[in-house]
């Protein structure tokens, strides 16, 4: 039989693992998002990806307009 004391360790060490994994994967993405070289290939790799409406700045509002229809027909599509 398995104790039960080692069993609540070993979840936590897994939980601390996968939030450190999760912070370190957050950091790495922003220290190569702080290059401006960088930043400019990826922001137009997602012009050719995302509608042209999401990448304004001021205007997310209207790109999640032209996403959420899509992404209900989906769910619909998926539900059947």
């Amino acid at each position: 039989m398995a104790d039960n004391g080692s069993n609540d360790s070993n979840g936590s060490n897994d939980m601390v693992y996968l939030v450190a994994g999760v912070a370190f994967l957050v950091a790495g993405a922003g220290l190569i998002m702080a290059h401006p070289g960088i930043r400019k290939q990826v922001r137009e790799g997602l012009g050719r990806v995302l509608p042209p409406d999401l990448l304004e700045p001021g205007n997310i509002a209207g790109g999640l307009a032209t996403i959420v229809p899509d992404f209900e027909r989906y769910m619909k599509i998926r539900s059947m």
